[in-house]
């Protein structure tokens, strides 16, 4: 049996890896008290080709993390020592791409949200099956690896374009990117008969070396023009839906956007089509430091627009988002949705959030659909509205008439 000596994790490493395994071992910490669960995980684990390391309480765990780098951590939720709400929380406080698998035997609700805020990937339920055992844990390590990947590619484009050394390169490609910007629209469908509701505008541009959009929202910020490249995204799906009658419109805004008054302007393109569009504001932000937030709030809905809180359950501040904003949608992280058809609690949360929702006349959008399970999952969990790649991946839309109206995607 892997157990803890002298309160350190031991570590161990399959001699020879499993053919499904990574293709270089990623480390996992198991946190467990039930020592005959310890060591069923471990098995699993190294079987699969994983570097393990365990501990059996709480403690042992917050030291191997002080010790060594983890590209997952599987950790119990109550335990002596700490609890795995604290190791989870003590992860996201050293490298917030490492992905926690939750696993209990008596789950709660609120433990749930709090956990899925504090960024859990999973939360089981024992007993756990091997298969969703070891499908949860690769999946934490597949999206460690995206986002070391995505950093990485950021690092190399300072290298190239100057984010680090040489301001004047860093202008031209952002000047290029900004040229050869261009909004990709995915659906948002309605629960009840799959017909759209709305598309979503997602940023996008043909420039090469800029890789993806969160690359050039960055790119953005370090000239210090995200408020050019906002108006330009605002100006650019006005012109869309200036062609459309009878589907809405979701524009995403950086939090930098709420200060900017051109937002307020009722002569400006988007204001001329407010009543179609819904702006859309990440919970992954706080709005504490937005001034005046709930007056800002009023006068975007003195012009027409609606509202959406973004990312719930990937989350900065939980419900909060809800008292300042009012909003007239809330969006689901797909942190949330993602095995929502094999994660019992998970759909106990969605299903305890459209209650809520519903309450305050609030519509429930279920984001990262990618399944037919999980789309019929939320919908019994009651959400109103569906979006994700099972229904169609992001695209280009030039001609008014590929934004379907009451039917079907058709792209």
């Amino acid at each position: 049996m892997l157990t803890t000596d002298a309160g350190k994790p031991q570590t161990r490493r399959a001699p020879v890896p499993a053919p499904s395994a990574p293709s270089a071992a990623a480390r996992v910490l198991i946190v467990e008290d039930d020592r005959g669960l310890l060591e069923a995980y471990t098995d699993v684990l190294l079987e699969r080709g994983f570097d393990v390391a365990a501990a059996a309480d709480g403690s042992a765990a917050l030291r191997a993390l002080e010790a060594i780098p983890f590209d997952a951590v599987l950790t119990d939720v109550l335990l002596p020592g700490a609890t795995g709400v604290d190791i989870l929380r003590a992860v996201r406080e050293r490298d917030l791409d490492v992905r926690v698998v939750l696993v209990t035997g008596n789950p709660t609700v609120e433990t749930a949200v709090s956990a899925l805020e504090l960024g859990a990937v999973h939360y089981l339920t024992k007993p756990v099956a091997t298969a969703e055992l070891l499908r949860s844990v690769e999946h934490a390590v597949q999206l460690r690896r995206q986002a070391t990947a995505k950093r990485e590619a950021l690092r190399q484009l300072g290298l190239r374009a100057g984010l680090v050394g040489d301001p004047m390169e860093l202008e031209a490609l952002f000047d290029r990117s900004l040229g050869s910007l261009f909004m990709a629209y995915q659906p948002i469908v309605r629960t009840r008969d799959g017909s759209v509701f709305g598309w979503e505008a997602l940023l996008r541009t043909r420039e090469a070396s800029v890789a993806g959009p969160l690359a050039f929202i960055d790119m953005a910020e370090r000239v210090d023009r995200i408020r050019e490249l906002g108006r330009t995204i605002r100006g650019r799906v006005a012109v869309t839906a200036g062609h459309t009658r009878g589907v809405m419109f979701f524009v995403n805004l950086h939090a930098e956007d709420l200060e900017d008054e051109a937002l307020y302007d009722p002569a400006s393109p988007l204001s001329a089509v407010a009543p179609e569009i819904v702006l859309e504001i990440t919970e992954r932000h706080p709005l504490e430091g937005v001034p005046d937030v709930c007056e800002r709030v009023k006068r975007l809905r003195s012009l027409g627009f609606r509202l959406a809180v973004d990312d719930l359950g990937s989350g900065y501040s939980g419900l909060a988002s809800f008292a300042a904003l009012e909003p007239d949608f809330v969006k689901l992280d797909r942190g949330l949705i993602h095995g929502i058809d094999r994660e019992p609690v998970k759909k106990k949360i969605v299903g305890s959030i459209v209650s809520v929702s519903r309450d305050l006349g609030i519509t429930v959008v279920a984001e990262g659909i990618e399944t037919s399970a999980e789309r019929d999952a939320a919908a019994e969990a009651g959400a109103d509205l569906l979006q994700g790649f099972f229904f169609l991946r992001p695209e280009e839309l030039r001609a008014a008439e590929s934004f379907t109206v009451g039917g079907a995607p058709s792209h």
